[in-house]
């Protein structure tokens, strides 16, 4: 598995290869994508999903690549803790340790 700083800085390489995909999303999610990405400074909504999916990623990935923090999402899983607030508490984790 490649280090978080490695694949940052894959990301940061405007030449990466890219594929094409399909994905099924609402019609009124894809409007309001349309109406955000040129008010939020993209050329377009792909762009702008494509952004959406890279923070997410970016999250998922610092908080996995924590060993403790994995530990203690599984003990909150175990302990009937919801997946909201499991999220919250590592997100407030995170961001202390930053």
């Amino acid at each position: 598995m490649k280090t978080m700083a490695e694949r940052m800085k894959q990301r940061l390489r405007r030449d990466r290869p890219m594929t094409t995909i399909s994905i099924r999303v609402p019609e009124d999610v894809i409007e309001d994508l349309k109406e955000l990405a040129p008010r939020l400074g993209f050329s377009g909504y792909q762009p702008l999903i494509r952004a959406y999916i890279g923070q997410g990623l970016r999250k998922d990935l610092a908080r996995l690549d924590r060993p403790e923090l994995t530990k203690l999402e599984k003990s909150l899983r175990r302990h009937g803790v919801k997946s909201d607030v499991i999220s919250a508490v590592l997100d407030e984790a995170a961001q202390r340790s930053a």
